[in-house]
């Protein structure tokens, strides 16, 4: 199971290292670390509970559950200008990385797009071409790390 990166303290981090792997539109980032822990709000700042169960004893949140990678996706406005395209980016990527979660070490993943893809190739926001062409130019950026840092723009 692939855990979710929520933190923008997590994001941070990554985004500062060099890319583990990049391509045309893709920059792959990888910490070997395990996420920060939520902050919690202290129980004599908090307003009073009104429920009668400790805290203690609630189970554990679905997104806490136990995993060795946990992904992140940067998808910037500017470069994917659809919504419609962002999301089916955000499910490719996710896929990519479930597909192979068995080969990469574990530890943070963060997936960034780097360069939009061209408007006039991919005519439809989601296109099965776009679908294609992001799942093939995916799996080759996780397959081969390189340790080159991004060019400055």
């Amino acid at each position: 199971m692939i855990g979710r990166l929520v933190h923008s303290a997590d994001f941070q981090r990554l985004l500062a290292t060099p890319a583990w792997s990049r391509s045309a539109h893709f920059a792959v980032h990888h910490l070997p670390v395990r996420p920060s822990a939520p902050s919690r709000p202290s129980k004599a700042a908090a307003a009073p509970e009104l429920s009668t169960a400790p805290v203690d004893n609630l189970p554990q949140p679905v997104d806490d559950l136990p995993s060795d990678h946990w992904l992140g996706a940067v998808l910037p406005k500017r470069l994917a200008k659809r919504a419609v395209t962002r999301n089916l980016l955000r499910r490719q990527i996710r896929a990519a990385l479930d597909r192979h979660a068995t080969l990469l070490p574990p530890g943070l993943w963060v997936v960034r797009l780097r360069s939009g893809f061209a408007r006039t190739e991919f005519l439809s926001a989601a296109s099965d071409a776009l679908r294609q062409a992001a799942r093939a130019e995916l799996d080759r950026a996780l397959q081969s790390p390189s340790r080159q840092p991004l060019p400055r723009r």
